[in-house]
Parts: structure tokens; C-alpha cells; sequence
């Protein structure tokens, strides 16, 4: 069984605007959506104040 460890890891802006563009294309596959949530959750949250 693999054991899950914490990341560091973040998705660039860059990756995370691709991302989201893929996530609100109705064409977009299942597995293209998939992966883009998967990059989305490692993205740095900017969240407004």
C-alpha cells in the first residue's frame, strides 16, 4: 500500500489558467477535467480580502 505524504509542490499560474479554461470547456473530457482539478488543487490560493 502506498503511503501518502505531503507536497510541497504547486501549480504554476500559468498551468493553473490552462487549467481552469479546460474545467469550464464543455468539450473538455472527462480525463482532460480530471487532470485539471488534480493541478487546480495544488495551486497557490490567492484568495481575496
Amino acid at each position: 500500500m502506498a503511503t501518502s505524504k505531503k507536497s510541497n509542490e504547486q501549480t504554476s499560474p500559468s498551468v493553473a489558467s490552462k487549467a481552469s479554461k479546460i474545467l469550464s470547456n464543455p468539450k473538455s473530457t472527462s480525463a482532460q477535467k480530471s487532470v485539471a482539478a488534480s493541478a487546480l488543487t495544488q495551486a497557490r490560493n490567492k484568495g481575496k480580502k
